[in-house]
């Protein structure tokens, strides 16, 4: 039997799938995760389960989606006692550790989501996950000089530096200990607040970026503004991310993935919560030394992130042969910019269905010829059938 590999999950925030060079966006320089792209599955049509921070990190660290979790509401923390996957490792045999943002942890309402005091904010031992180490924080936004706690550090102390580096640099010192290893590396980045600096890479000229042609006259300058300094958080995120992939052993089991992204003016819309591509796709490219690399149209969720990785150290097919991606958002986040309603639907490679809280077609798309998603045909009667059938998986 060959040894356990070494499995390192990267797992970023509000970075969506179009935003990366292997992706073709001309806005974006991620040379780090182009590479990585050329030597890993890339799931091309990996979308999140739920578009929102706390009920998609609840669901890839269990395989269970929202609200069958336990994590229904924004402040609501994952139970104590939720299998996840560090809990399913740990009985393989895995030295486990997770850094960075947790995320979904207990949080007070009254405290401000952008602040000291919510980075500061303690996740208790038996409330982390089942990982065996732990070093990070439960939120706060924090880009710069975060604040971190965990197991050699019961109270929480201020790291200098740009969020993606401290962190990752962090979890490279544990990844040189005894294999087989699983690491989670959570970066908040390129999470809001945009305009904060980025470890020295200057924010992009507004007028020299490219939009898609989704984003309305109305939305463009705030886009501009905003992705001026989303594009710096995603090269220094990506710089970040080559530092820690060159200090770990190369024959890791590499994964990167996004929570959720950023819709960024499409439709006139920002932020998350919202069902549309901007906000549900996600990049996911995994690396498997002795893998060859390949582009995998399957729709394929976050969800399905356990079970690919527990087959990886079963040394079984990792494949996922579903016809659909289920997507949803368990409840409103009463935040600016959030998505307005709770809703559920289906993604195939070629549809999208998205259903209101009682059932009804509130949207639906063709991706096949709409990838921009212009055209909600959830009205048109040549579509009833169709809509019918996929409403019946949803």
């Amino acid at each position: 039997m060959p040894a356990p590999p070494n499995i390192l999950w990267i797992v970023t925030t509000q970075w969506r799938a179009q935003a990366t060079g292997y992706a073709g966006d001309p806005n974006a320089r991620t040379p780090v995760l182009d590479a990585l792209a050329a030597a890993s599955v890339n799931y091309t049509q990996a979308v999140t389960p739920h578009p929102f921070g706390p009920f998609a990190r609840a669901a890839l660290l269990t395989g269970v989606p929202s609200p069958e979790n336990g994590v229904r509401d924004y402040f609501d923390m994952l139970p104590p006692q939720s299998r996840t996957i560090a809990h399913e490792l740990k009985a393989r045999g895995y030295h486990t550790a997770f850094f960075g943002k947790w995320g979904v942890g207990r949080r007070d309402p009254r405290v401000p989501l952008v602040s000291e005091e919510a980075a500061r904010v303690i996740v208790p031992g038996r409330e982390r996950g089942g990982f065996d180490f732990f070093e990070g924080f439960e939120g706060g936004f924090q880009i710069n000089d975060p604040w971190l706690h965990g197991t050699r550090m019961p109270a929480p102390e201020q790291v200098n530096g740009y969020q993606s580096d401290v962190v990752s640099r962090r979890a490279a010192e544990w990844c040189a200990r005894a294999a087989p290893l699983f690491c989670v590396v959570s970066l908040e980045a390129p999470h809001p607040p945009y305009a904060a600096p980025a470890a020295g890479i200057e924010r992009r000229d507004p007028a020299g970026l490219i939009l898609s042609p989704n984003v309305p006259a109305l939305a463009e300058p705030r886009a501009r503004r905003e992705l001026a300094g989303y594009h710096a958080h995603i090269e220094a995120t990506d710089r970040a991310m080559g530092r820690l992939l060159a200090a770990v052993p190369n024959e890791t089991i590499v994964v990167f993935a996004s929570v959720h992204g950023d819709m960024h003016g499409a439709h006139g819309l920002f932020r998350k919560g919202w069902p549309q591509e901007e906000s549900v796709r996600v990049p996911l490219l995994i690396r498997t030394p002795g893998e060859a690399p390949r582009r995998d149209d399957t729709p394929v969720s976050l969800l399905n992130l356990p079970a690919l990785t527990l087959a990886k150290t079963e040394n079984r097919e990792s494949r996922i042969e579903s016809p659909l991606a289920r997507i949803s958002m368990p409840s409103v986040v009463a935040l600016p910019d959030q998505c307005d309603r709770v809703w559920r639907g289906v993604r195939t490679r070629s549809r999208k269905l998205v259903l209101n809280a009682d059932g009804s077609p509130w949207l639906f798309f063709d991706l096949e010829r709409d990838a921009l998603e212009r055209s909600n045909l959830a009205a048109d009667p040549a579509r009833v059938a169709e809509i019918a059938a996929l409403r019946a998986l949803a």
